[in-house]
């Protein structure tokens, strides 16, 4: 049974809502990252990371001055220090907003969606717009060795660090699912993905890896949350010198997210969109 957090409880999620018939940014519905964070011991100004939230907006459009219609995909960075994460649905419906709201040209466009977005997120949002068939839009793979051939027996569908232990050899090295999957913490919908983890340090024992991540599985909570949850535990039980965890989830009424976390110091990872997404 799905359970609305106390932080939702006025959020348009899962709930009925009128299709907006003009541009109103009241319908972002910001989300404190706080609270979520408090139980794994993150706390504001003491962040153990660096990283953000890539969004991809697949149904994006808008009018031109002269009342033409026309079509983008949208890519939107918000930093994972910002205050507030934003709630996936009140996106939607504000983007829906734009539908029948003339432009003067895209320039407008961005201009309009990087100050709503700030002003929700409360920090710098980067927006960027694409043709619908942009090269750089184009499927890649995730880079490093798949973990999904190997053959472990699992039994336990929640995220528990005892699966997660490392070895005395040092290594670099990258590894990657597509296994994983959690649930929208209000509906209880599942939200599928695929995991990357570049790591430097103690060798982490692969077939514990896998199991601690298909024990997201049955985890409610949000894709930003659960990548902050993975690398906090790694960071804890592995005790790796650098560390990236990068999630890329599948798309959802037409909007993906894809959070990325690093110790600090790393380069962050260029974009990439997944066949799934």
């Amino acid at each position: 049974m799905s359970h609305r957090p106390e932080t939702l409880m006025e959020a348009p999620l899962g709930r009925e809502s009128a299709y907006p018939e003009a541009y109103d940014p009241g319908l972002l519905y910001p989300i404190p990252r706080a609270a979520n964070r408090a139980p794994l011991g993150i706390f504001e100004g003491k962040l153990p990371f660096v990283g953000e939230d890539e969004w991809h907006a697949f149904e994006v459009s808008w009018l031109n001055g002269r009342g033409k219609p026309v079509v983008a995909v949208a890519r939107f960075r918000l930093p994972a220090d910002s205050p507030n994460l934003i709630e996936s649905k009140s996106w939607k419906l504000y983007l829906n907003s734009f539908n029948q709201t003339r432009f003067a040209n895209r320039d407008a466009v961005i201009a309009t969606l990087t100050q709503d977005l700030a002003a929700a997120a409360n920090a710098p949002v980067s927006v960027e717009l694409f043709d619908v068939d942009a090269d750089a839009l184009a499927p890649q793979q995730l880079p490093g060795e798949c973990l999904d051939a190997l053959d472990i027996e699992v039994s336990d569908y929640t995220p528990s660090a005892d699966h997660l232990t490392a070895g005395d050899q040092v290594v670099e090295e990258t590894l990657y699912s597509h296994l994983l999957k959690s649930n929208c913490p209000v509906t209880g919908q599942p939200d599928w993905g695929s995991v990357m983890i570049r790591y430097k340090g103690p060798k982490i024992e692969r077939e514990g890896l896998l199991r601690y991540l298909i024990g997201y599985r049955q985890h409610q909570d949000f894709h930003e949350h659960c990548v902050e949850h993975i690398f906090t535990d790694l960071m804890q039980r592995a005790k790796p010198t650098e560390l990236l965890v990068l999630a890329r989830y599948v798309r959802r009424g037409g909007l993906d997210i894809s959070p990325w976390r690093a110790t600090p110091g790393l380069v962050p990872p260029s974009p990439l969109r997944l066949a799934r997404q």
